[in-house]
């Protein structure tokens, strides 16, 4: 089994209003300095295969059919063997 940590987010170039709702929410409690936000999405994934190649190669298929729009998202992932330490 392999655990999957994937990371979504909004293209350069297109408009974030989330991002901008919380830069403005952080601004008017106090937090100045803050440049951008940008919002995203994580999604953690366990999944059996055979192999670290082939467990990529069904992230990437899933990536690409289903959690993520590539029109206006672009995304990176993590793959690593479940820590089984107690």
């Amino acid at each position: 089994m392999f655990e999957v940590k994937i990371y979504v987010s909004l293209k350069k170039g297109v408009a974030d209003p989330q991002g901008a709702t919380i830069k403005g929410a952080l601004e008017a409690l106090g937090y100045g300095g803050i440049e951008d936000v940008r919002m995203g999405k994580y999604i953690q994934i366990k999944i059996n295969s055979s192999s670290k190649q082939d467990a990529e190669k069904k992230i990437k298929e899933m990536c690409e059919k289903l959690l993520v729009n590539p029109v206006i998202e672009r995304y990176s992932y993590e793959i690593s063997l479940p820590d089984r330490s107690p």
